[in-house]
């Protein structure tokens, strides 16, 4: 399997993932809407977004939801998603999809697209404190999402919770979600991936 990813983009929630389940996939960084070796990314995934995940088959999932779960569905035995049927499972889809639209697009598309309306990026920064007070609610006071154990609704949320620092956001007002982050951080998987994706940041400045 090949994932296309931006470093440090939505997409290190699927590459932790993968690191995760321990799967043999190789991440392809894409820059400009080029892959890694100069072909059209656009010709992979027609909305031009990462991740993309391109199967053996040839097939491509495109949305990261779809990716997460597919990675976390190949090696089960991990754990990074309940098993389909149970009422865990569907509070997983619930999760993934809050922290789709009402986090990744309802709240950083707009903050991270240059060409936004001023009044529309400050429109979505003043939901970041009460985003971050409802996540925590969320989270209660456990480590984890959903269940009792990593999965890739953490995995997922490790990649927004850094966007949040990006952004100028003190996780430290928010005691326990800043210390599950911190803890997410140095997880093996998580720190690897990051590490890469990194680098591969690095080496685009210089």
């Amino acid at each position: 399997m090949e994932l296309f990813a931006s470093p440090m983009a939505c997409s290190l929630a699927s590459h932790i993932t993968a690191l995760e389940a321990g799967l043999p996939v190789r991440v392809r960084f894409v820059k400009d809407k080029k892959t890694d070796e100069g072909g059209d990314f656009f010709a992979i995934a027609a909305n031009g977004y990462v991740p993309a995940l391109r199967l053996e088959s040839g097939e491509v999932l495109n949305e990261g939801s779809s990716v997460l779960q597919y990675l976390a569905d190949r090696k089960p035995e991990a754990g990074l998603a309940p098993a389909w049927g149970t009422i865990e499972r569907y509070r997983l889809i619930d999760t993934l999809n809050y922290l789709a639209t009402e986090v990744h697009k309802k709240l950083f598309q707009p903050i991270f697209a240059p060409d936004a309306p001023a009044e529309t990026k400050t429109a979505a920064k003043a939901l970041l404190g009460p985003t971050l007070d409802y996540i925590a609610r969320r989270l209660g006071g456990g480590s984890f999402l959903v269940g009792d154990r990593f999965t890739v609704a953490d995995a997922y949320l490790v990649t927004l919770l850094n966007w949040f620092g990006f952004v100028g956001c003190d996780l430290k007002r928010w005691p326990t979600l800043h210390a599950d982050h911190q803890n997410h951080l140095q997880r093996p998987a998580v720190a690897q991936a990051m590490g890469v994706e990194m680098e591969e940041r690095k080496r685009r400045a210089a």
